[in-house]
């Protein structure tokens, strides 16, 4: 049993892994600095910035339900600014560990003329 638990741990490490690396590569792609996926609440500012949304947006990561808008339509955009359609949102929003592997080591390039203001 403890075998099983030691692969659960190695498999986890390796997910954990595979996340940094892939957010360390889309923030690359879209010119900000890839340690930044590390830092927590400097993560999302630049995701905002990212994105083209307003610093302030992050008290709406703070308010219950609007936290949620918040997540979903930054998710969209991001989508959005490297070329992708609504159904990659969706696949970003429900399956990360599959999707933001692609964005990050895809052919999918940072365009930010994509996104409306």
């Amino acid at each position: 049993m403890e075998g099983i638990g030691a692969l659960f741990v190695i498999i986890y490490l390796a997910v954990i892994v595979l996340m940094i690396a892939s957010q360390w590569k889309v923030y690359s792609k879209a010119g900000k600095p890839g340690w930044a996926c590390l830092v927590p609440i400097y993560n999302l500012i630049v995701l905002l910035e990212i994105v083209k949304k307003p610093i302030w947006w992050i008290i709406l990561f703070m308010i219950p339900i609007a936290n949620i808008y918040a997540a979903i339509v930054m998710t969209h955009r991001l989508s959005v600014s490297f070329g992708k359609s609504t159904g990659f949102t969706v696949g970003l929003l429900f399956l990360p560990i599959i999707f933001i592997p692609m964005l990050g080591f895809g052919d999918a390039e940072y365009n930010a003329d994509l996104l409306e203001d």
